[in-house]
């Protein structure tokens, strides 16, 4: 039984951020939830999915964003409690429909959990998901602690339900991955049922067709739902004051950042100077609230990350209430307090104050900085960015790498979001050469197979993962196949959402609950829309090279490879061996065989080492998974493969 189904009251459990979100999803009686893995997002949807089977929820990994924003929303319009999670780069896939959803208005509570990733730690990018809230007019809360996670998300679903709107909550990083304690509420009984109203008026918002037409009507229903929301905020508890009455100095924050800035002031001694102002409601800002905490300091500091999206609204907001309290300075990231990009922390925002304030602090001695800095320089050595031992992968760009350069006609390959994407590194051999979006790889290969006739003669490749595919492969491939565009598909298909977790996908024969479901294959829709299809396994490397040689030379037309290897970290393989390996050390010439060091210096898995002492190659029998492959590359035949009996 998950813990989280606990329908103990006030009972507190230490949980991470996203599992505390989930709760809170649990404690509103929320009855769907749908959402595509995305770190730092994955974890609230795994958890909800573990919790399905003892209350009474329907929990899926959709195909996308955008499907899962559509599933939580036919709940919605239905009558029932909904949840969507994405990762902040899922709000901009989901951007179209969420536009036609702020208009059209919801009836079940509808609440969109977006995790963003300042500092792009698990991401290409750390792009914002906050401006969506005030593009598309809808209200945005942000937790500011671990406790504030779950109950926000009660409060959220009760703002939607009251309002009739569509309520995001944001989360970051340092919130649902880090752990605190949660007093839990009550669990409900959950006996909704579920009818969509049809019979009504355009203009009936309970009882109609949920459009977002007529325009004009609708838009200003919009705004007045906004209002209503921006009323409530007005006496949120989310939003707190504490500090001195006039403060030198008032900080305005959000999220984790509310967290940084409390330690600042903490360790700064200055509790008696600084006021913190933290909010939960930050859009649209309560004016009300706003009078009051802005005119309680001259001087203003805005903790944000990563964009000065609060700063901004702030700053607006103090403009239009300048008669009554004044014209105030302001610090931030407009002027260069703090940084416009990256993650903050405690440090960086004592670092601000103390500068504003003119305070001389020191937070360590020198004699401790000078150690540290001794001791970090004789440190264990910095690791790559590299393919896990036994990753497919690996096998799969030492071929694509390969090939290239035998065809010899400059060839390239466009890149994706996954793993998969390390190949842009050396663990990859430098094969991608593009890296966008989740499908431009073959979008953007679409693209340049259609330049032959400007005189493009360079072979296209594309490289995608089997979940990926799914999620935003399959309308650039359409494009290709119907354009005729000259290009190369290869799917990496590694049985799962590697990169997340190995949450499920349509290819795979089971859902987000683990139960049976129908798996699409994937050789069987390429075929079906017309392209040439192989199959091969990239541990077989002669075969995987000698398919995608004959691939190549074939020049019109999309063709499309998949090369099917189950991921070695998988919980099906984990710990399963196919082959066990050895390096025979005498026949390893190390530096002296004219490969120079091929199987440790450029093929690079970590399961092969170099010893120094022997001047010979080893292998690490600890990390190494057994898959063969390292045999098939050594040019000596000094490293040997024996099937696992």
């Amino acid at each position: 039984m998950s813990y989280l189904a606990d329908d103990r009251k006030n009972e507190t459990y230490l949980l991470m951020g996203n599992e505390a979100i989930a709760r809170g999803a649990l404690e509103a009686g929320v009855s769907v939830a749908a959402g595509y893995p995305g770190t730092p997002s994955s974890e609230i949807i795994e958890t909800l999915a573990e919790a399905s089977n003892q209350r009474k929820l329907y929990v899926e990994w959709s195909v996308n964003e955008k499907v899962a924003m559509e599933v939580a929303a036919a709940a919605s319009f239905a009558g029932l409690r909904s949840l969507c999670v994405m990762k902040q780069n899922g709000v901009n896939v989901g951007s179209d429909f969420l536009l036609h959803l702020a208009g059209s208005g919801t009836r079940g509570g509808l609440v969109l959990v977006h995790c963003d990733d300042p500092g792009a730690l698990s991401s290409a990018n750390e792009g914002e998901s906050r401006h969506f809230a005030r593009l598309v007019e809808i209200p945005l809360l942000e937790p500011g602690d671990f406790q504030e996670a779950k109950d926000m998300i009660k409060w959220a679903f009760a703002l939607s339900e009251e309002i009739k709107s569509l309520v995001m909550v944001r989360s970051v990083t340092r919130l649902s991955h880090a752990s605190g304690n949660v007093t839990f509420g009550q669990l409900p009984e959950n006996d909704s049922k579920a009818y969509f109203r049809h019979g009504g008026t355009f203009l009936d918002p309970l009882e109609g067709p949920l459009i977002s037409l007529p325009v004009a009507y609708k838009h200003g229903q919009q705004q007045e739902k906004l209002r209503q929301a921006v009323d409530r905020f007005e006496d949120s508890s989310f939003n707190i004051y504490s500090g001195p009455e006039f403060p030198e100095l008032l900080i305005v924050t959000s999220s984790a950042c509310h967290l940084y800035s409390k330690e600042a002031i903490n360790l700064l001694g200055v509790e008696d100077r600084v006021g913190l102002l933290k909010l939960g409601t930050t859009w649209p800002l309560p004016p009300k609230l706003m009078r009051k905490q802005m005119g309680r300091s001259d001087k203003i500091l805005v903790v944000e990350e990563v964009i000065p999206f609060l700063e901004e609204n702030v700053k607006i907001l103090v403009a239009e209430l300048a008669p009554e309290i004044g014209i105030k300075t302001f610090f931030g990231k407009k002027e260069g307090t703090l940084p416009k990009v990256g993650e903050l922390n405690p440090d960086l925002v004592l670092d601000a104050v103390s500068k504003i304030l003119q305070i001389d602090y020191e937070p360590a001695p020198q004699a401790y900085i000078k150690r540290a800095g001794e001791l970090a320089a004789v440190a264990a050595p910095g690791r790559d960015l590299i393919f896990c031992p036994g990753c497919p992968h690996r096998a799969s760009f030492w071929s694509i790498h390969n090939i290239l350069q035998m065809d010899g006609r400059d060839g390239f390959v466009c890149g994706d979001i996954g793993c998969y994407s390390l190949a842009m590194l050396p663990t990859g051999f430098g094969t991608l050469k593009t890296l966008h979006a989740m499908g431009s790889g073959t979008g953007l290969a679409s693209g340049f197979g259609k330049l032959g006739r400007f005189g493009m003669d360079q072979p296209v490749l594309a490289v995608c993962g089997d979940s990926t595919f799914f999620h935003a492969v399959l309308p650039a491939l359409v494009n290709a196949v119907h354009h005729k565009s000259n290009i190369t598909l290869v799917v990496l298909d590694n049985s799962g959402t590697a990169m997340t977790g190995f949450q499920s996908h349509p290819g795979l024969p089971v859902d987000a609950a683990g139960k049976e479901a129908p798996s699409i294959d994937i050789s069987g829709v390429c075929e079906s829309i017309g392209a040439t299809v192989k199959v091969c396994d990239p541990f077989k490397l002669e075969d995987t090279q000698s398919t995608l040689l004959n691939l190549l030379e074939k020049e019109t037309g999309v063709k499309v490879l998949i090369l099917r290897q189950i991921c070695a970290l998988s919980p099906e393989k984990k710990s399963k061996k196919m082959y066990d390996m050895k390096i025979d050390e005498t026949t390893c010439l190390g530096e002296n065989c004219g490969c120079n060091r091929l199987c440790t210096r450029i093929f690079k898995c970590p399961g092969l080492i170099w010893g120094k002492e022997e001047k010979v190659a080893k292998i690490d029998d600890v990390i190494c998974t057994g898959c063969g492959v390292c045999a098939s590359i050594c040019p000596s035949g000094a490293i040997i493969k024996k099937e696992v009996a």
